[in-house]
């Protein structure tokens, strides 16, 4: 079971400045969404914006905390 402050923690040291949200989405522990907005994410395809977020978690999909993760990314609007 993957503690969900943790991932986002992992998250935004691996993306300084960005918004991030880790959700349960089946009550289980090891099913998560993240939902991610980085300016690291500026003129990347969708697919590479994936696998940064993928790549800041690694070690709890390596360790099984994390059986299935649904990422959602955008880059922050200017304002």
């Amino acid at each position: 079971m993957a503690d969900l402050a943790e991932l986002r923690g992992m998250i935004e040291t691996a993306l300084p400045g960005a918004e991030v949200e880790v959700l349960d989405e089946t009550g289980g522990g090891d099913h998560l969404r993240a939902i991610v907005s980085a300016p690291q994410f500026e003129g990347l395809k969708r697919l590479d914006q994936h696998r940064l977020v993928r790549a800041a978690v690694k070690e709890r999909f390596d360790d099984g905390a994390i059986h299935a993760l649904s990422i959602t990314t955008s880059v922050p609007r200017s304002t």
